[in-house]
C-alpha cells in the first residue's frame, strides 16, 4: 500500500466514523457479504451516504438500482425513502440476490426493496414493458453493474424515468485508463460509450468528478434528465 493511499484510508475512515458511522444491519450486510463469499467491490460507507443524501435532495419515491450485489448499497437507497416508496434492485447472480434479500429483510427494507434476478437488460426489458403498459417512472438510478453495458443501461435509465430524475454511474475512472481511447477493455470502452452518451443525449446534463478513498482512484457521473 503505497503512502497516498494510506492517507487516503485514514481520511475516509475519520469522515466515515463522523458522517457515516455504521449501524447493525449495515455492518450485518458487509458481515454477510464476506461470509458468502461475494466480491468486496461494495461502494464506501461514505459513498452509500452520498447516495442516500442525493437520493433525499431528489425526493426519490421510486428508485432503481442496476447491480445489487449483497445489498449494501441498496439498503443506504431504500433507507431514503418514504413509507409509500419502492426500490427495484437488478442482480445477475441468485446467489448474490440471495444474500441481498437476506440483508434487506434484516434491515426491515424487504417490503419496500424487490430483487429481480436474472441478466440486468432482460430485467430492464421487463420493466420496459412494464412501464409501457402503466407509467410509473423512476426519480433515481443508480448504475453500478457491469461496466461493459453502461451506455445500454443509461439508455434503459432515460427511458424510465422523468424530467428531473436523477442518474449516478459509479465506476467511471478505471484507474485513469479512461482517458485513452485505444483500450480495448470491456470495462474502459463501456464507461468511456457511456460517458460519450451522456455528453451527447439531448435529454441529459451530466458531470463526473474523480475521487479518492478506501476504494482507490475513482469517481462517478452525474446526470439529471431534462424535459
Amino acid at each position: 500500500m503505497t503512502t497516498h493511499q494510506q492517507q487516503w484510508n485514514s481520511v475516509d475512515d475519520y469522515f466515515t466514523g463522523l458522517l457515516a458511522p455504521p449501524d447493525e444491519p449495515l455492518t450485518a450486510a458487509l458481515r454477510d457479504s464476506d461470509a458468502a463469499g461475494l466480491p468486496h467491490i461494495n461502494v464506501a460507507p461514505n459513498q452509500g451516504k452520498l447516495l442516500h443524501l442525493l437520493a433525499q435532495i431528489q425526493g426519490a419515491r421510486r428508485i432503481l438500482e442496476i447491480g445489487t450485489l449483497g445489498g449494501y448499497s441498496t439498503i443506504w437507497l431504500a433507507r431514503a425513502l418514504p413509507a409509500d416508496g419502492s426500490l427495484v434492485t437488478l442482480e445477475y447472480k441468485p446467489e448474490h440476490a440471495d444474500v441481498a434479500r437476506g440483508n434487506l429483510a434484516r434491515a426491515g427494507l424487504d417490503r419496500i426493496a424487490e430483487v429481480r434476478v436474472g441478466p440486468a437488460l432482460d430485467s430492464l426489458t421487463v420493466l420496459g414493458a412494464e412501464h409501457a403498459a402503466h407509467p410509473d417512472p423512476f426519480d433515481f438510478v443508480f448504475i453500478d453493474a457491469d461496466k461493459a453495458n453502461n451506455a445500454h443501461y443509461l439508455e434503459w435509465a432515460v427511458e424510465l424515468t422523468r424530467p428531473g430524475s436523477l442518474i449516478v454511474l459509479d465506476n467511471v475512472v478505471r484507474s485513469g485508463a479512461v482517458t485513452d481511447p485505444t483500450n480495448t477493455d470491456p470495462n474502459v470502452r463501456g464507461t468511456r460509450a457511456a460517458l460519450e452518451l451522456m455528453a451527447k443525449h439531448p435529454k441529459l446534463s451530466g458531470t463526473a468528478v474523480q475521487t479518492v478513498g478506501i476504494k482507490g482512484y475513482d469517481g462517478f457521473a452525474l446526470a439529471r434528465v431534462l424535459a
